[in-house]
């Protein structure tokens, strides 16, 4: 029987085109499911958090999805604006009050190197420089030098052990309390001091990420530190003060 010869360029062609007709649906069929992977493992990590007193609130499809969504918030003009015109004088008063007071109980000094977490506009950062502690910076999404340098509270952009104290009162914000809380332990000194304003009483607003009943989940995500003190503030919407101090 005679051979049928595939060399011709006729052929190859077609021998071409029939690989790349066939695997372009397999490349399009993994690329969905890795991405479908994705969303699902960080549906996953999302949910699996289990607490009766710590509910992270649904639909987060993907980690880009709450990333918007709290930029949709820190860039909105109207926000900005009063941020930086009718709040910027009063919250500079509040947290001066707020911070004389640690430094009343010895948990901040002028000397210490203090990071705020999520500070937008960076009233906290400059109520801190008024009062004496000059080493202190902001840290957001959005920078706004040279108060607040860009970054992200649940993959902080510090070396371990850099921070003597840091404050936030976002932890409404956060996706993911694990790493929100294993960050800040991990970029404080030893002995160093985290202090928290959340809210236990009222539920935060449509760009929280989780909602807080107790102090209790707090105790259990700072594992590496020991419960100082709580009381009660009024901090723009906040009624209680969590201090923490990272063990040596």
């Amino acid at each position: 029987m005679k051979e049928i010869s595939v060399s011709s360029p006729m052929m190859i062609s077609n021998y071409i085109f029939f690989v790349v007709f066939m695997t372009i649906p397999i490349l399009l069929f993994l690329s969905n499911w890795n991405s479908s992977s994705s969303s699902s493992s960080l549906t996953t990590t999302t949910t699996s958090y289990s607490d009766s007193n710590l509910k992270i609130r649904p639909g987060y499809t993907t980690y880009d999805t709450y990333i918007q969504k709290q930029l949709n918030k820190t860039l909105n003009p109207k926000l900005r604006k009063i941020w930086m015109t009718r709040d910027w004088d009063r919250k500079i008063r509040v947290f001066s009050k707020f911070f004389t007071d640690l430094k009343s109980g010895n948990l901040l000094s002028d000397s210490s190197k203090v990071l705020c977490i999520g500070a937008r506009m960076g009233q906290e950062v400059e109520a801190l420089k008024r009062i004496g502690v000059s080493d202190s910076i902001g840290m957001d999404l959005v920078p706004y030098p040279p108060l607040v340098v860009k970054g992200d509270f649940h993959n902080q952009p510090f070396d371990d052990r850099t921070f003597d104290l840091e404050f936030s009162n976002v932890f409404d914000h956060a996706l993911f309390p694990v790493k929100f809380a294993s960050e800040i332990e991990r970029t404080l000194k030893s002995g160093g001091v985290c202090v928290l304003h959340v809210s236990l009483s009222r539920r935060g607003d449509r760009y929280s990420a989780n909602d807080l009943y107790s102090v209790e989940p707090l105790k259990k995500l700072f594992k590496r530190s020991e419960l100082v003190r709580t009381r009660t503030v009024d901090g723009f919407g906040l009624d209680t003060e969590v201090v923490f101090r990272k063990k040596k």
